[in-house]
């Protein structure tokens, strides 16, 4: 972890601990390339959830182990558990879930909704 994955630096705390939406981010980002390893160069995913539970502060500067494991598929919507650890101590739990799209489509129609909204 680094200074910009503290508490303090990203406004939701006021001292120097892993902020809760680094923990989050590093979980998201566990799954998204354990499914950017699977799927084709055409598919991405998206994270739709996240349902996680902060069990434990970590100080800035320790690595940070974050396990994935892919418990159900429902169509394209992939749910994940999640755990984070510093060292043996398990500092975050919880689901996440991600949806898989076409990468070019996903961003066209974002371009038309823009284009409709301006």
């Amino acid at each position: 972890t680094a200074e910009e994955h503290s508490a303090k630096f990203l406004g939701s705390g006021d001292i120097e601990v892993l902020s809760t939406p680094s923990m989050i981010l590093f979980m998201e980002e566990t799954c998204r390339i354990l499914c950017d390893e699977k799927l084709p160069k055409e598919l991405t995913t998206v994270g739709v959830r996240v349902d996680v539970k902060h069990l434990k502060a970590a100080p800035i500067g320790v690595d940070i182990d974050v396990i994935c494991k892919l418990r159900e598929v429902e169509g394209k919507k992939l749910i994940f558990e999640v755990e984070a650890y510093w060292g043996d101590l398990k500092i975050g739990e919880g689901i996440h879930e991600r949806f898989i799209v076409n990468r070019e489509r996903f961003l066209s129609k974002l371009r038309d909704l823009l284009r409709l909204k301006t």
